[in-house]
């Protein structure tokens, strides 16, 4: 990501790289293309009357101003939101997470760019962004939406599980968990590894025994090994009590790079 130089001219970084390498979570929002790109939204579908003359998305920039390897070492999450789709950051390239209706995922998002992202099960984006009636924000945000926060890796066997700010709050949440677990896992036929992001994660009182009988669940039936990570020391004591009194594994690390590691590790 190039924030500190255009065609020649350096208009500096100013507190961008500070924002940017201290924050968990990091989305950068703008348009596919710019310069006379037109747009608009018709019957609840995206409509490229004129596509821009620029690229944003390209395979070199003039200085870097922010760093994908390094972000991806960290276990930094990274999104890039365009009116047309999401990309996330996985292990040094960006995979297509989702693609506004209307939209040609070849001619419209991969035809345009200079490399070739992870095209794995590209979601739609949520039809109520491009409606006229109220959003339902409230809803949303109390929403855990456990279906964007597990992506494995077959290269690796690996699953990721991004429960990081998530919050569980009933039984129906637990319930969410297990069926969209169990659909990812259940199909492959075969136990994998697994890293879990529970940084700012919280499960009410009333549900964290039900939840940690989940845990212990999943493991025994899915993992051959697991990392747990998150940045809170009281977090990482009550995680790893729960997960002691169940005798399955506890070590609850402090980042995503220690995670991976002991991952590699016999």
């Amino acid at each position: 990501m190039n924030a500190s130089r255009f065609s020649g001219r350096i208009s500096g970084c100013g507190g961008f790289i500070n924002i940017s390498q201290n924050s968990k979570k990091v989305v950068f929002v703008g348009t596919f293309t710019s310069g006379g790109l037109k747009t608009r939204i018709e019957d609840g579908e995206v409509r490229i009357e004129q596509e821009g003359k620029y690229n944003k998305f390209t395979d070199r920039v003039s200085q870097i101003t922010f760093s994908g390897k390094v972000a991806a070492g960290s276990g930094k999450r990274v999104l890039y939101v365009t009116e047309r789709c999401v990309f996330m950051l996985r292990d040094e390239r960006l995979e297509l997470m989702e693609v506004a209706p209307g939209i040609d995922i070849k001619t419209r998002i991969l035809d345009l760019l200079p490399f070739s992202p992870i095209v794995y099960d590209p979601k739609p984006m949520s039809p109520a962004i491009f409606r006229p009636e109220p959003f339902g924000l409230r809803e949303l945000l109390h929403d855990i939406r456990i279906e964007e926060r597990i992506y494995y890796t077959p290269r690796t066997n690996t699953l990721f599980l991004d429960f990081s700010g998530m919050r569980v709050r009933t039984e129906e949440d637990l319930r969410r968990i297990k069926i969209a677990v169990e659909a990812t896992l259940a199909p492959l036929d075969k136990r994998v590894y697994s890293i879990v992001n529970y940084e700012s994660f919280w499960a009410d009182p009333e549900i964290m025994d039900k939840y940690m009988d989940l845990v212990r669940y999943v493991e025994d039936r899915y993992y051959i090994k697991v990392s747990r990570y998150t940045s809170s020391g009281f977090a990482r004591l009550k995680l790893a009590s729960g997960l002691s009194e169940r005798d399955i594994t506890s070590d609850v690390l402090h980042t995503h790079a220690e995670a991976r590691e002991r991952l590699t590790k016999p």
